[in-house]
């Protein structure tokens, strides 16, 4: 068995070929029980804390057509404590990643969950935009500069010719920091206090917050745009306004996430701004040609994802089989 820790993911993986992996492993399709979501009250005026578990185990058809097991399976373990920032100084989430063989059942590795997190969920992002967002998009703004923050821009970058990128932070200091760490790359990173002005004139919007109320309005959308949410991942959080959701062909990473977790469709649907029917696809359509991506230069595209457990899975592996 090997422990897996986070500077070795780091080495190891490497957009697009990430977001490669992901359009494989979305054609190819997985076994994916059902998502354990725990909430921890915590007491003391505290916020509430949550635990995932997520499993999924690769399949693969035997010489009669029947769906088989193997050869891997896995289960991420995320932790989510929103106060742990201002409270001790550390980062909300934690996690750990159990790849399993499916020969034996045996342990084969444990990888740092909370990094791979960063790098599968911008590469699922990456992907979504790769059939979501115009060809020629090249101003991007990003939302939230948060751990996840840099991952969106490189992943972003790496499938879209994105040249300028604005940040922007409730806390701005962080947003300078964020934009600062990408001092000597090729793309112009800034921070900015403007928000609205800064959607108003971009191609493609990520958003990594856990926010409560709307940041991004659907106002502020100029024709052609994608947005990218990645945040608020519960029914109760939303980035995004009923506006902006009503304005878009919406699409998900899996149906099952967004219709259980996802608080911009979730209460876009509550409030009658949109039908559930609104949402057209998710990615294992998109990837697989059963549904159609982006298909005018002008519509305006908007993807929600809350994770998936193809993605963490689809991850492991490439980590693991790169240092065999």
């Amino acid at each position: 068995m090997r422990f897996i820790d986070a500077d070795t993911i780091e080495a190891r993986l490497s957009y697009p070929a990430l977001v490669d992996v992901l359009e494989r492993a979305f054609r190819d399709g997985v076994i994916a029980p059902p998502r354990h979501h725990h909430a921890i009250p915590l007491g003391d005026g505290r916020p509430e804390a949550t635990w995932l578990l997520m499993p999924a185990i690769t399949a693969r058809a035997d010489a009669a057509g029947a769906v088989i097991a193997g050869p891997y399976m896995g289960m991420k373990s995320v932790t989510v404590f929103p106060d742990n920032g201002a409270r001790v100084g550390k980062p909300a989430i934690f996690g750990m990643y159990l790849l399993l063989s499916t020969e034996t059942g045996e342990t084969l590795a444990i990888l740092d969950a909370t990094r791979l997190t960063a790098w599968r969920t911008a590469a699922a992002s990456a992907l979504a935009a790769r059939y979501l967002a115009r060809a020629n998009a090249s101003r991007m703004v990003m939302v939230g500069a948060g751990a996840l923050a840099g991952y969106l821009i490189r992943a972003h970058a790496s499938v879209r010719p994105i040249r300028e990128v604005l940040v922007w932070n409730r806390t701005p200091s962080a947003a300078v920091a964020l934009a600062a760490s990408f001092a000597g790359s090729a793309l112009v990173v800034r921070a900015t206090t403007d928000l609205e002005a800064a959607v108003r004139e971009a191609d493609l919007v990520s958003t990594a917050t856990i926010s409560s109320v709307p940041l991004v309005q659907g106002a502020w959308l100029k024709a052609g745009v994608h947005v990218d949410s990645v945040g608020a991942y519960r029914a109760s959080m939303r980035e995004t306004d009923d506006a902006l959701v009503s304005r878009s062909r919406i699409f998900v990473d899996t149906f099952a996430g967004a219709f259980g977790e996802a608080g911009d469709i979730l209460q876009a649907i509550a409030s009658g701004a949109i039908a559930k029917d609104r949402v057209e696809a998710d990615l294992a359509e998109l990837v697989g040609g059963v549904k159609p991506g982006r298909q005018r230069a002008d519509e305006i595209t908007f993807f929600k994802s809350v994770g998936a457990s193809i993605e963490d899975l689809a991850a492991a592996i490439s980590v693991y089989e790169t240092g065999v």
